[in-house]
């Protein structure tokens, strides 16, 4: 019933979604490698994959951004050497990620992966029964070379909250991105080694870079102690 408002108001959500197109601010990605290390100790390799949180928008450098912060939480808690990659994709959506990104990385391999993807889906006209195979078969890859990994698969965010978005189109994409979570975590509930990691927080303009889209680099903390531990919850409960 959701799905069917989503596409029934999308010929008048049309104009406004393409003027928000044309006049948002286009941020790059973080600046500096795409590797590092936090931590010291025994070795454990972090590998993240997706779109533009994983490119880091809205923080400076990858070590402040998702993969560098969350590196730092699970260095600290687990008095580990975390070393991570990031691949990150600004404006891929979970089609794209597949199809064009995913064979081009050299090496899935890791102890612990982090995914972030959908909200470009959300944005777009992908259909949620898409959604969910390209979902099952992201993490059939990604499982595929990593049989004792454990796998955080970001949720999807407060769009409804999104201070860039216009209402009514800001309502109805925070229904459409619900939706999107539900079908992704009843996907992820088919793989024990994949952890859903809630995306939750107050929308207000100061969590967020000054696009009104993504996180701030103090986002991006709260962020990655977040991930970190249900990482680190999933790995207690083996």
């Amino acid at each position: 019933m959701r799905s069917l408002l989503f596409w029934s108001t999308l010929p008048f959500l049309a104009p406004q979604a393409l003027y928000v197109r044309q006049t948002a601010p286009r941020f790059a990605g973080a600046e500096g490698p795409s590797h590092g290390s936090a931590g010291e100790g025994e070795s454990l390799q972090l590998l993240a994959v997706g779109d533009s949180i994983i490119a880091g928008v809205g923080a400076s450098q990858l070590q402040n951004a998702l993969v560098g912060r969350a590196a730092e939480s699970l260095a600290s808690t687990l008095s580990r050497k975390v070393h991570w990659r990031a691949h990150g994709y600004i404006g891929a959506n979970s089609t794209r990620l597949l199809a064009q990104h995913l064979p081009t990385i050299d090496n899935l391999s890791a102890d612990v992966l982090i995914t972030s993807i959908g909200i470009n889906d959300v944005t777009s006209m992908t259909t949620i029964p898409r959604w969910k195979d390209n979902i099952s078969a992201l993490l059939q890859t990604l499982s595929y070379q990593n049989d004792n990994a454990i796998i955080a698969f970001a949720g999807l965010p407060p769009l409804h909250g999104f201070p860039l978005l216009p209402q009514p189109l800001r309502s109805i994409l925070g229904v459409r991105a619900r939706d999107f979570d539900l079908a992704a975590r009843e996907i992820i509930a088919r793989y024990p080694q994949v952890v859903h990691v809630p995306v939750e927080f107050e929308t207000t303009p100061d969590k967020f870079a000054a696009d009104g889209y993504h996180p701030n680099e103090a986002s991006y903390v709260a962020y990655g102690a977040g991930m970190a531990e249900k990482i680190v919850e999933r790995l207690s409960n083996r």
